[in-house]
């Protein structure tokens, strides 16, 4: 069988890592077994949906190598929707509804307090012509429910009736559609909610398999029921588990918590932030890989954990040093070109070299270049002492060539001259030549600078 999958985001804000876990286990599913990966953008919420956002999200999606072999917007497919809701409609499957939600809150209170399950008790199955009409003329906009297949004769004697499936991540699953609500498909206004245009887009795109948060579990069986209303088999499902932030709190758009812009701009690696967003809350080791193909290579859905994951920001770091770190400078000169380097400098490919392992983002390179080409740092300073041991050593550098040999023969003199040794040593050299106490090696930098550098330092 052919695998397509989908990605359905409402374009109504900037994805976050929560929303590109979904995204790559779809991404690497389809990768993995050559499949057929679609964007479909939830887009019938006009009022909030924008196009700056899609494209956003398309953009993003790239930059961390997700390719889309479709793009598209549910909608422009409303002629399929309202076809699939007419059907429904003739059926007697979707059915008018026009309680407010003050009236359905009370309803709801009033089978708690009878100890009865919360569920929608299908009243407006019993309204007759004459009181729908009164209440078209009250003003009064139906909502619509599909009703569930959870009776045998009577819609108001429900029976357990359970619906299977195999979850692609949590194996073995079963919702009791008796347990829950007929859900309301389309609103007061006419609009959609999700649930209709993704069962007909799905129908429609021949999708075989839907991937996403297990917030959508207890989704599924209602889901199910409507796939098969329409004429349809479903899809296979799974459901991974969801992201939450240090603290437990769920991740949300509105928010711009970790948005995949917002990570991007400060300079984060793609593949730190594809790998931790895939490999966290699983049974693998949380690795950098070097692409979304070499991730698909052992990628498994079923290695989730049935608990929420916390997404720590201090892993990305880590990964994303690891990455920096093994980057050749073919692969970022553009970005250290536009933090401030001089790529055209002929000591630019070595200056990346000696620096990479000293940076958490690329762009960090640029201060290491500057106190390179401009002059030391302010973040530290000599004091003391260590102001006249320097103007001593600064006298002591060895005459020749400036090699990686030199930094050696320079502290070896300084050390016979003025019996200094260890950090008393080396720190005040390294503070006076680059205004930082820690960085690349002195040795790898010296140089770099030159002997005229070098001098031009001397406090």
């Amino acid at each position: 069988m052919s695998v397509t999958v989908r990605f359905a985001p409402s374009p109504t804000g900037n994805i976050h890592i929560g929303n590109v876990r979904t995204a790559l286990f779809n991404w690497l599913f389809a990768l993995k077994n050559g499949g057929q990966f679609i964007l479909r953008f939830d887009d019938t919420d006009v009022e909030r949906s924008k196009q700056e956002y899609a494209d956003q999200i398309a953009s993003d999606l790239d930059w961390l190598g997700v390719h889309p072999h479709r793009i598209e917007y549910q909608s422009k497919r409303t002629a399929s929707h309202d076809a699939a809701a007419e059907r429904l409609k003739q059926a007697g499957l979707l059915y008018p509804c026009y309680e407010t939600a003050e009236e359905l809150d009370r309803r709801r209170k009033i089978r708690l307090s009878r100890k009865l399950p919360p569920v929608y008790g299908r009243e407006a199955l019993k309204l007759t012509d004459e009181e729908k009409a009164a209440f078209e003329g009250e003003g009064r906009k139906p909502h619509w429910r599909f009703l569930l297949p959870n009776f045998e004769d009577s819609p108001f004697e429900t029976r357990r009736t359970e619906v299977h499936w195999d979850d692609v991540v949590r194996g073995p699953q079963t919702v009791d559609l008796a347990s829950m609500s007929d859900p309301v498909l389309i609103r007061e206004d006419g609009s959609y909610l999700y649930t209709l245009p993704s069962v007909v887009d799905d129908i429609e795109m021949g999708v075989t398999h839907i991937i996403r948060g297990d917030d959508h579990v207890t989704n599924t069986g209602a889901q199910i029921a409507l796939f098969r209303a329409l004429g349809a088999e479903a899809p296979a499902f799974g459901h991974h588990n969801l992201l939450t932030t240090v603290t437990g709190e769920g991740l949300s758009k509105r928010s711009g918590a970790l948005s995949i812009k917002a990570l991007r701009e400060d300079g984060y690696e793609p593949m730190a932030i594809v790998s931790l967003a895939v490999l966290i809350g699983t049974s693998e080791a949380v690795a950098a890989a070097r692409s979304t193909e070499e991730l698909a290579e052992t990628f498994d859905p079923a290695s989730s954990s049935k608990s929420a994951a916390k997404f720590d920001p201090a892993e990305l770091d880590v990964l994303n040093r690891q990455i920096v770190h093994g980057l050749p400078f073919a692969t970022v000169s553009d970005r250290l070109a536009s933090a401030g380097v001089d790529i055209s400098d002929p000591r630019a490919e070595t200056f990346w070299n000696v620096v990479r392992a000293n940076v958490e983002k690329v762009g960090d390179a640029a201060s290491w270049w500057r106190i390179l080409t401009e002059g030391p740092d302010s973040e530290a300073a000599l004091e003391g002492e260590d102001i006249d041991y320097v103007r001593q050593a600064f006298d002591l550098l060895p005459a020749g060539e400036i090699d990686a040999s030199t930094w050696g023969a320079w502290t070896s003199a300084a050390k016979e001259a003025t019996g200094r040794k260890g950090r008393a040593l080396f720190m005040p050299l390294r503070v006076a030549l680059t205004g930082r106490r820690s960085g690349p090696e002195i040795a790898d930098l010296l140089p770099l600078l030159g002997r005229e550098g070098i001098l031009a330092r001397r406090p």
